[in-house]
């Protein structure tokens, strides 16, 4: 059997990128519209300072207008929401994103339940978790519109397909199943409690991993011919012992994508899978509200 095709998240998320400019640009043209989105981040965790920076960079890139709120990581609780009412009534932004995990003092949900659900660019609150299941449109977490994106471009019609969601967290497992419903697939959620967990993902033509182990699923995991899509990312010490104690590092998905590639009909690198596709569908989300509530059709 042929090795599994593999889905380039980075050329995709590219050319999402380009198109979003180039719709960013006759927004501005006809309506005197500039999408923003403005960030918050809370404390100094490193992996988030890159990943906040890197939004910053690639929304302006694409003509969007950018701010980032950096908060002390003993920001009380009364401060942060200060910040998130002042964003909810600024007409220059569109959409606000939060930067998780925050520290232990702070409450994800109540942070979530204080973003108004228009400017909700990363579709947790319960008013766009309620949307997308409703069939109503929403704006819907980025990393599931991504992946879905990547899986009609390889896949095309999606319709009558059996999808395996391994993971159930409100920003992931339960955001994919439901648009993997909408495509007409038949869905199982899958997590720590299913029992033969390797058995009901033999059973999937579509896979998604999303629970942040690393490698879980094998090979032997994998109906043949499967279109895998790994969220995962960890990042391991490296395989060679010098790099290893200089602590050099390198990043897997939750696939262990040297036996899943001999095995899958297509399969999503990690790097470069779905990472990238994240912050291009959290612009086009960013877009998509700024035409909302603007009264822009399209």
């Amino acid at each position: 059997m042929a090795q599994a095709t593999i889905i380039d998240g980075k050329l995709f998320a590219a050319n999402l990128r380009e198109r979003i400019a180039v719709e960013v640009a006759e927004l501005k043209a006809a309506h005197g519209v500039t999408p923003g989105l403005a960030v918050v981040l809370v404390g100094e965790d490193p992996a988030s300072q890159i990943y906040v920076r890197n939004k910053g960079e690639q929304t302006e890139a694409a003509g969007m207008y950018s701010e980032t709120h950096r908060l002390p990581a003993d920001v009380s609780e009364a401060d942060l929401f200060a910040v998130v009412d002042r964003l909810n009534a600024d007409p220059a932004i569109h959409g606000i994103l939060v930067q998780f995990p925050v520290p232990d003092h702070l409450s994800q949900d109540r942070i979530v339940a204080r973003i108004s659900p228009d400017k909700d660019v990363d579709g947790l609150t319960v008013t766009n978790a309620g949307r997308l299941a409703s069939g109503l449109p929403a704006l819907t977490s980025c990393t599931p519109v991504g992946c879905m994106m990547l899986l009609k471009d390889a896949l095309g019609d999606l319709r009558g397909k059996r999808a395996v969601v391994i993971g159930r967290s409100n920003l992931m497992g339960k955001p994919m199943a439901q648009l993997l419903l909408a495509a007409d697939c038949t869905v199982t959620i899958a997590h720590s409690r299913t029992t033969d967990l390797p058995a009901v993902c033999r059973e999937a033509d579509i896979l998604v991993a999303a629970v942040g182990r690393a490698e879980m699923v094998r090979g032997d995991w994998i109906k043949p011919g499967a279109a895998v899509i790994d969220v995962g990312i960890t990042r391991l010490p490296s395989l060679d012992p010098v790099r290893a104690a200089q602590g050099k590092t390198r990043i897997v998905g939750d696939v262990a994508f040297k036996e899943a590639v001999e095995v899958a009909g297509w399969i999503t690198p990690v790097p470069g899978g779905v990472g990238p596709m994240t912050i291009a569908c959290l612009l086009q989300n960013t877009l998509t509200a700024a035409k909302r509530i603007h009264g822009v059709e399209g």
